[in-house]
């Protein structure tokens, strides 16, 4: 049981440290990147951006994370060092914040802005409305995804510490 717990709790860190990664990347980068360019450019680009997303190994990291690290959760609670389960707790609860983020706003968000696209294809403005409604809501909230993975992350790599520990 010590080997799964391990390495449960290790691939819930990798896939979190993925996401941490990709959200951050759109905070510091895409997002500025994208933010200089004229409305055509950013709904077209975002737009394009949100389909190539939707793909196995995006989908694999994001909805297989909180399976394992609850897993890991319920590994370190039935086991006999409890030492990591606050932190690997908390990795999992701020992880599911950003499951609910995403699910909640993100997702909407980029839902609308396609449908913008094909309901408005013929309407020169219709970019420069899609991104005033699209833009500044969904980074406000890419950003507490990218803090929220992040101090997940942080709480999974204490937690694998701990473990470590209790296991050595």
């Amino acid at each position: 049981m010590e080997a799964l717990t391990t390495l449960s709790l290790l691939v819930g860190t990798v896939t979190t440290g993925l996401m941490a990664g990709l959200f951050a990347g759109f905070a510091y980068a895409v997002m500025p990147g994208l933010g200089r360019g004229d409305d055509r450019t950013f709904a077209t680009a975002m737009r394009q951006i949100n389909r190539a997303i939707l793909n196995g190994r995006f989908l694999t990291c994001f909805m297989g994370t909180p399976v394992v690290l609850g897993l890991a959760v319920v590994l370190l609670w039935t086991g006999d060092d409890r030492s990591a389960l606050p932190a690997a707790v908390a990795g999992l609860v701020l992880y599911l914040v950003v499951f609910a983020v995403t699910a909640a706003v993100n997702v909407p968000l980029n839902e609308r802005l396609d449908a913008a696209d094909a309901a408005d294809a013929a309407d020169a403005t219709a970019d420069t409305a899609a991104r005033q409604r699209f833009e500044r809501p969904w980074v406000r909230w890419n950003t507490v995804r990218a803090v929220a993975s992040t101090a997940a992350l942080a709480c999974l790599a204490w937690a694998l510490v701990l473990h470590g520990r209790g296991t050595a």
